[in-house]
């Protein structure tokens, strides 16, 4: 377990030349259902660089963006999306809340991205550790390969965002053109599973509050390693994840996070007086041992459902992610 966070200030308030991107944590979630074609569109037209979305398999084969194993929660269907047929079954589905959506298919959230005028849009896929990894990444590699120019076009726009370590290889040999990045609470699981196989590290906000986080920031920045955190949607997160330097921030709220990121660049000495380096004390969540009881939770149920944690062979030299994010890594200030 790690002490309490130590008061520190990483950057000055006149340090600011970056702010992190937006992604739409399952698109505008707030504002839209999530993971729906519509809270995709409104995170765009918000502004945000980059949407959020998680991805199981239906029993006819299709990848569904969907956050939970089972519909219950947010569609008038009930079940597993395992065991029901996408076709003449899950697509008849509606979401409870309105506007009233289908749940997409990965194609067609690609088809969105490829439009002209969204092919600055990058997507994060989290892979839910009850998928199938073989089948999955197959799947997925002909529906990217499917798109004229996949290479240059859509491949470099997409971000796997893998829990387990038994989604790495798989990746590695089928989508090699992915980028590959941790989703984790642990910085301990995060540096000894998955360290040399992924580029990003995509972290709970909490987990990086306390000193083991700040250590754990501290190596990424020194390696090149990137840095994102989810799900921000507290003004006062944004702006101390803005002061740690992270690529991105994952927010049901886009509009809040690109309204205070135009506040940064009008004044960043005005908003980043807004926290202070005893941000670590104002919450019990942000201490070591919070993080450290709701990660051996996390881990128990990623194993659980996945199996045990295991080191990675040794990737080949070709296949190390690139370590930048297509079109852009960081927005600039006055941008």
């Amino acid at each position: 377990m790690s002490p309490a966070p130590k008061p520190t200030l990483e950057r000055s308030p006149s340090s600011l030349d970056r702010v992190p991107l937006c992604w739409g944590h399952r698109g505008a979630s707030a504002a839209f259902p999530e993971n729906t074609l519509a809270s995709f569109e409104a995170a765009i037209r918000d502004g945000a660089e980059g949407i959020e979305s998680d991805v199981h398999i239906s029993a006819d084969g299709e990848i569904l963006v969907f956050h939970d194993p089972r519909v219950d929660r947010t569609t008038d269907g009930t079940g597993r999306i395992a065991t029901q047929n996408y076709h003449g079954g899950l697509d008849q589905l509606r979401t409870v809340q309105a506007p009233h959506q289908k749940i997409p298919l990965l194609r067609e959230t690609l088809d969105l991205l490829m439009l002209p005028a969204n092919q600055h849009v990058l997507l994060n896929i989290d892979v839910k550790v009850d998928n199938d990894p073989e089948r999955l990444f197959a799947i997925m590699r002909d529906i990217i390969e499917s798109y004229d120019g996949f290479e240059t076009k859509l491949a470099p726009r997409l971000l796997l965002g893998l829990w387990h370590p038994k989604y790495v290889e798989p990746a590695q040999r089928l989508l090699p053109a992915v980028r590959r990045a941790h989703i984790g609470m642990s910085p301990a699981l995060a540096r000894k599973y998955f360290w040399d196989a992924c580029c990003t590290f995509s972290m709970s906000f909490a987990s990086m509050v306390n000193s083991e986080g700040q250590v754990f920031r501290d190596e990424c920045r020194k390696a090149g390693k990137e840095i994102t955190v989810w799900t921000v949607n507290d003004r006062r997160e944004m702006i101390e994840a803005t002061k740690w330097g992270v690529k991105a921030i994952l927010t049901d709220r886009t509009k809040t996070l690109l309204e205070l990121r135009h506040e940064m660049e009008q004044d960043w000495d005005k908003v980043a007086r807004e926290t202070s380096g005893l941000f670590g004390w104002t919450s019990f969540w942000y201490l070591g041992i919070a993080n450290y009881l709701i990660s051996s939770w996390e881990a128990y149920l990623l194993t659980k459902v996945g199996g045990a944690f295991y080191p990675v062979p040794p990737l080949p030299a070709s296949s190390s992610p690139a370590p930048a994010v297509g079109p852009a890594v960081v927005a600039k200030v006055g941008a």
